[in-house]
């Protein structure tokens, strides 16, 4: 008979060394666990980071849909760059390996086609030759050359016609050259290449709709592609002037520069359109030049400015800062003012208090330089003025930033705003040792509404 005493074998007191080893299991266990719950909980924090910053961006949206205030209007490519460095909360699935394009069918070439354009006033200039105006007598007219031509003047379309008799005395025969023509052989006068390249790069109306109010208020048909041939050939023209432009461009040493993004289509590419870039590159009070690329890397301003040596006034992308390395010490950078203010007005729905005290100060100095536009101050006492006034106001300003910074959790708006002016310290207090620096770039946007809002590469 067994006493109820005796303990079951399970339950018989375990060896020293099992004892030991069944508590280190616990313990890395527990180490486990708690290495778990620690990479838990920064992804969790990094998760709530993210959603702020998704929701940030989201309220800025529809502060700019909503608000539709003068200089907040928001199109399509500048949703394309906000949206730029969201984080990737979702995974995406890898997409597939696009399908090889398809070869594009060559166009047939169609013969020339005559303009239906008798039934429009006609203009004649006739041309005698030099000989025969000295001698009038001595000269028999046997017939003329008519070369005709499609011209515009301000509300009317007509046909310029210059005729050229034909003269012979003797064995001698005498006929006036022909003028110079905007292009050889052309049946198209300067006035109506004119207003053509007005028209579409001033007032952005497409060539095909060019081509219907041709047709509708003229009764003068004039194929698309003829008009994109008369484009191109006049930018041709146009050619001595740009490079004069540039080199007179590249002279000077201040400059103010900006890219804006812009949808075009490539005719090589069916159904789609991409973004590219217009770079605007302004001398306040000179020059100002556009140049066109399809990406945004300093590759573009590179080639532009060439041998350019002095200061360059952008906003906070960092092309810039690689085309001043890429030029080894003959460029410097002179920030904006209104891309910071904007950082900061974005990031005010985290940080009000702290955002209107530095939208303030900010705004204190730009009551400063209101002051010296009004007295149309030149570049020394402006100079002199920012020396003795706006400085103060800006050595506070960093001063308070980088208090401000070290309170700030990181990756909040607040500290990304605060980031990006204490980055660029140096170029956006540049302007108050030189009296030809602009607190901002802004000069470049008043020249943006030029420029055309859909590009065709190649047109």
């Amino acid at each position: 008979m067994v006493s109820g005493s005796v303990p079951a074998p399970e339950s018989l007191p375990q060896p020293p060394d099992a004892r030991d080893g069944r508590i280190e299991e616990l313990e890395r266990m527990d180490r486990a666990h708690r290495e778990q719950k620690k990479r838990d909980d920064e992804r969790i924090q990094k998760l709530e980071r993210d959603l702020a910053e998704v929701r940030r961006r989201l309220d800025q949206l529809l502060r700019m849909h909503y608000g539709r205030t003068k200089g907040e209007q928001i199109s399509r490519e500048q949703l394309e760059l906000m949206l730029v460095g969201l984080p990737a909360v979702l995974e995406e699935p890898v997409a597939a390996a696009p399908a090889p394009k398809p070869a594009v069918p060559a166009r047939p070439r169609h013969p020339r086609r005559a303009l239906d354009d008798e039934h429009l006033h006609t203009r004649e200039t006739v041309i005698e030759p030099v000989e025969v105006s000295a001698d009038p007598q001595g000269w028999t007219r046997l017939g003329e050359e008519r070369t005709s031509q499609l011209d515009f003047e301000p509300g009317k379309l007509f046909r310029h016609v210059v005729v050229r008799p034909r003269y012979v005395r003797r064995e001698q025969f005498a006929i006036a050259p022909l003028p110079a023509q905007p292009i050889d052989k052309g049946m198209v006068g300067a006035g109506l290449l004119a207003w053509l390249l007005i028209n579409k790069f001033v007032d952005h109306v497409p060539l095909y709709r060019t081509e219907a109010i041709r047709r509708r208020q003229y009764g003068v048909d004039v194929p698309r592609n003829t008009l994109a041939g008369w484009v191109e050939q006049s930018t041709e023209l146009l050619g001595p002037i740009y490079r004069a432009m540039l080199a007179k461009l590249r002279k000077r040493t201040y400059l103010q520069v900006d890219e804006t993004p812009t949808r075009y289509l490539d005719p090589e590419v069916r159904g789609k359109s991409a973004l590219g870039y217009l770079w605007v590159y302004l001398d306040p009070g000179g020059e100002v030049l556009f140049q066109w690329s399809t990406g945004r890397a300093h590759d573009a301003p590179k080639e532009f400015l060439g041998d350019y040596q002095g200061i360059l006034q952008v906003d906070g992308y960092g092309a810039y800062e690689a085309l001043v390395r890429a030029r080894g010490g003959a460029l410097s950078l002179a920030h904006c003012w209104a891309h910071a203010r904007r950082e900061i007005k974005e990031a005010l729905a985290g940080a009000a208090r702290t955002g209107a005290w530095l939208l303030g100060q900010i705004q204190a100095m730009y009551e400063i330089e209101r002051g010296l536009r009004e007295a149309k101050a030149g570049p020394a006492l402006r100079e002199a003025v920012r020396s003795s006034q706006t400085r103060m106001v800006v050595d506070r300003l960093f001063k308070a930033m980088i208090r401000l910074r070290a309170r700030e959790l990181p990756g909040n708006a607040m500290a990304k705003a605060l980031d990006y002016c204490l980055e660029r310290r140096e170029g956006l207090s540049r302007f108050l040792g030189d009296g030809r620096i602009e607190v901002d770039s802004n000069l470049c946007y008043a020249e943006m509404p030029v420029m055309p809002r859909r590009v065709v590469e190649g047109c």
